[in-house]
């Protein structure tokens, strides 16, 4: 993994750089291959409250956690805990579902192969509708139960995807009731 270590009021010192990738390598023991994607690590600090925050893209997956405590390597200890868990609960979810279907052994560790390219473009419009930011990505085919879990790990409200059975578009949401929704297109 290829560590990218920033600092926002604090100035990252070796010992940190090096507690930080010592923390996160560990990380590694959970894949059959090491990942060869990208580490970012994004450490600040705001009124004595450490932050840390870490985010793996890889291929069908984006493992990502932030964490806040008075103490900069508790955070950090606390962070890979986070990230240990989303790995567990994907690998087993993962494992479960093509054990299911008959797939092969090590289909999790296909998955990590690549790594997520993800572009970030600044749009600015004349109009009364500003749009401030624009993500690409691709859709990869997953199930609508896959997408839930790849929403929670984000942490996000939505999630687009492709539907592998049906080929098309599809959202899913979390509702206000803390239930799940799906759009589909008609």
């Amino acid at each position: 993994m290829r560590y990218n270590i920033r600092g926002e009021n604090v100035e990252v010192t070796n010992a940190i750089r090096n507690y930080v990738e010592k923390k996160i390598g560990k990380l590694e023991r959970y894949f059959d291959t090491p990942p060869t994607s990208d580490v970012n690590v994004n450490i600040s600090v705001y009124n004595d409250e450490q932050q840390i925050e870490v985010t793996i893209p890889m291929t069908n997956l984006l493992l990502r956690a932030e964490e806040q405590h008075m103490d900069l390597y508790a955070a950090i200890d606390l962070v890979v805990d986070k990230l240990e868990r989303q790995i567990r609960k994907h690998k087993t979810k993962v494992n479960r579902k093509f054990r299911h279907q008959g797939a092969a052994k090590h289909v999790f560790a296909e998955m990590e192969k690549e790594a997520i390219a993800q572009q970030q473009q600044e749009v600015e419009d004349d109009s009364d509708i500003e749009i401030v930011r624009t993500k690409r990505f691709d859709l990869k085919p997953m199930d609508s139960e896959e997408a839930v879990l790849q929403m929670d790990m984000l942490g996000h409200a939505f999630f687009v995807f492709t539907n592998a059975d049906t080929g098309t578009t599809n959202v899913v949401y979390k509702r206000r009731d803390g239930r799940y929704g799906l759009i589909e297109p008609s």
